[in-house]
């Protein structure tokens, strides 16, 4: 069997691969692990940082391929990730984070480079969850938005929901906030489970289908 360790930024990418990814993976032979980045409260951390712990995942089993699930969301020059700096001019997010994607398989050391496939998602993964109208319709009651028409302006503008943007009140998580009541509370399981919960409902294949930046990268593994 093959593996693939997936390095996941926190809980809600977590839960993701075990609620949706690891049946899909499972029925292809391939065992994936999920760990969280190895920070109290998870979320993203300085590329020195994650690097260490992506080469301790490759020595500690020279079998496994390892990959990312971290967000560009959230990503700033004090995380000194490759070709940060270089980026920031580009209109194209996509072009952008693929820079950023060499440039941390790069900067890996030589013996490493054939099990490690970098990924970050454009631009969090929250994006994914508007891939059907759908689900929000059979999880939540019609008490339970703060804001239907913001949902329904936001899914009809975005066809595909890894473009919606990455501005302080407009990223994907941000909007959820502004349509589900309690998606923020003190309580970050809420968090965790509407994702699970969404992502879930939707289906990998259905998520696949709107999304090409993750379908491709679902790709890659499959094909490891």
């Amino acid at each position: 069997m093959k593996h693939i360790i997936i390095v996941c930024e926190g809980q809600t990418e977590q839960s993701f691969c075990n609620d949706v990814l690891q049946k899909h993976f499972n029925e292809l032979d391939i065992y994936i692990y999920y760990p969280t980045i190895k920070k109290p409260q998870g979320g993203i951390v300085k590329w020195e940082f994650l690097k260490s712990q992506v080469e301790k995942h490759l020595i500690d089993d020279n079998r496994a391929f390892v990959t990312t699930l971290i967000d560009y969301y959230g990503m700033q020059a004090r995380h000194k990730y490759p070709f940060w700096q270089t980026v920031q001019s580009y209109a194209d997010k996509n072009l952008a984070v693929t820079q950023i994607e060499s440039g941390m398989l790069a900067d890996l050391s030589p013996d490493f480079k054939s099990r490690f496939i970098p990924y970050i998602q454009l631009h969090e993964f929250e994006g994914l969850l508007f891939s059907d109208m759908n689900v929000f319709n059979n999880n939540f009651e019609e008490s339970e938005f703060l804001d239907y028409g913001y949902l329904v302006n936001t899914i009809n503008q975005y066809p595909n929901p890894e473009l919606i943007n990455d501005g302080n009140e407009t990223a994907p998580s941000k909007r959820l906030s502004k349509i589900i009541k309690g998606y923020f509370s003190d309580n970050e399981n809420y968090k965790v489970v509407y994702g699970s919960l969404l992502a879930h409902d939707i289906g990998l294949q259905k998520i696949r289908s709107k999304c090409p930046r993750f379908n491709n990268w679902i790709t890659r593994l499959e094909n490891i």
